[in-house]
């Protein structure tokens, strides 16, 4: 009875296996970053301009980067999943912070006052 648990349990170890597969169209984590601070740039950009529509920001900063959004949600998932997301995430951070140098001090004033900050920086 011992050896049939103990196989049991080693047979559940060893099928364990990813959550999600990689995709065929990974796209890489310095491009991903990239893609991620265009979108934030373009969603403030909506913001700025209420009646505007952010799916034809979304598309046109995916087709800039020549990015299918089936490829990139794709990524993305593998990315959360593997928890690389973190990582792409604060890369796209320092890559908008050196395209707007005053998205720098408007980041560090949300993060001392911490009743506006972002429910996942907290």
């Amino acid at each position: 009875m011992k050896k049939l648990i103990f196989i049991f349990v080693m047979l559940c170890m060893f099928s364990c296996g990813d959550y999600v597969d990689k995709p065929k169209n990974l796209i890489e984590p310095d491009a991903m970053a990239e893609i991620l601070a265009d979108l934030a740039i373009a969603d403030q950009s909506i913001m700025e301009y209420q009646n505007k529509n952010l799916e034809a920001g979304t598309r046109f900063v995916l087709k800039s980067h020549k990015v299918k959004s089936e490829d990139f949600i794709e990524s993305f998932k593998y990315y959360v999943v593997k928890d690389k997301m973190k990582d792409i995430a604060d890369d796209a951070q320092k890559i908008i912070v050196k395209k707007d140098p005053k998205a720098d001090q408007y980041i560090k004033d949300k993060l001392k006052n911490k009743g506006d900050v972002p429910f996942l920086k907290r």
